[in-house]
């Protein structure tokens, strides 16, 4: 038997653009898949390649699909649920939030002691909406190199750089931040919630590498190079000999960087007074001090948030998704590092 072939109507672009905005913005990852699945119809994929790119059955996908002509990007959200009110108090609500904070990782463990304390039953599911609704978020937890730092020297460069940061809003100098992640095919994986008897999968596996490398300040401004090649000491120079020549006369610039060792080379160091004559100053972490580089949250909101599951396809797509949005931050992506 044929199987039909089924795609989207063809998008305009203000639907495009909503599409776009659900994939950045909703805080609900079923809905950020259906838009993807919608924008990965318009550009012709079939329904069985969005199913395995989506981690749900062809089915699913064509409902996506009917749901989207029928009511446009509403079709998007799930229709509100009834429910009985829950049998929790607000009290006891308060101690599945203490008892959250002293065991993070396990659900049934706090199902267990709150029977011990309150004698009441509930579900996984009613556990997880009170966090939720807490504001509290199912994620990785984040590795800390804390006792290895000098906490001494670690409060003096805070203190250095908030001063930098007064002086950057107030436009005597302008603070720049240094740094030189990669990109390959084998992707940052985030814990997600995720519905039952469905999984997301994301497409792994050896490329090359996109290494990128440039420089970015508080307030979104950027500036990228991206290379295919290796990074070595001769790269990051190069980097900087650009960066110089995009500075206006009588300009002070502090760019903070970290002490990786092609950073701290004697090639690298040999190259510092020529820059420093142009008005360009190097100033470097402590170590263990990754809490003091705003670069941390950039790469962050890059690999968790901003690159959608289809950039992981081919080498092709990654390389044409991180330049889009390293284009584009400043306008259409932005942080908050005042929040």
């Amino acid at each position: 038997m044929k199987i039909p072939v089924k795609f989207v109507s063809p998008l305009t672009e203000e639907q495009i653009n909503d599409l776009n905005r659900v994939i950045k913005e909703s805080k609900k990852s079923q809905n950020r898949r259906r838009a993807q699945a919608i924008l990965l119809s318009a550009k012709g994929y079939c329904i069985d390649d969005i199913a395995k790119i989506s981690s749900v059955n062809r089915n699913t996908i064509s409902i996506w699909i009917d749901k989207w002509e029928r009511t446009g990007i509403s079709g998007l959200e799930d229709k509100p649920r009834s429910g009985h009110p829950c049998i929790l108090t607000d009290e006891e609500k308060e101690l599945v939030i203490k008892l959250a904070k002293e065991h993070p990782r396990s659900v049934s463990t706090i199902i267990a002691l709150l029977i011990k304390k309150t004698g009441k039953r509930v579900s996984d599911t009613t556990i997880k909406r009170i966090l939720k609704a807490a504001k509290f978020t199912w994620k990785r937890i984040r590795k800390s190199l804390k006792n290895k730092r000098d906490n001494e020297e670690f409060n003096a460069a805070f203190g250095a750089i908030a001063e930098l940061r007064q002086q950057h809003e107030d436009g005597e100098i302008e603070l720049w931040y240094f740094f030189d992640p990669g990109f390959d095919l084998q992707p940052t994986v985030p814990y997600a919630w995720q519905p039952n008897g469905e999984i997301i999968e994301v497409p792994s596996e050896r490329s090359k590498r996109l290494n990128v490398l440039g420089f970015f300040t508080p307030d979104n401004r950027l500036e990228p190079f991206c290379f295919e090649c290796g990074v070595d000491t001769d790269v990051v120079t190069a980097c900087f000999d650009e960066f110089i020549k995009t500075m206006k006369k009588g300009t002070k610039r502090i760019v903070i960087m970290d002490n990786a060792s092609i950073h701290t080379s004697s090639k690298f160091m040999d190259c510092i007074p020529k820059w420093e004559k142009k008005g360009l100053i190097i100033k470097f972490l402590p170590t263990y001090s990754p809490e003091l580089n705003i670069i941390e949250i950039l790469w962050r909101f890059i690999k968790y948030y901003w690159l959608p599951f289809s950039a992981y396809l081919s080498f092709e797509d990654l390389d044409r998704y991180v330049e889009n949005i390293l284009a584009q931050i400043g306008t259409e992506f932005k942080i908050d590092f005042a929040s």
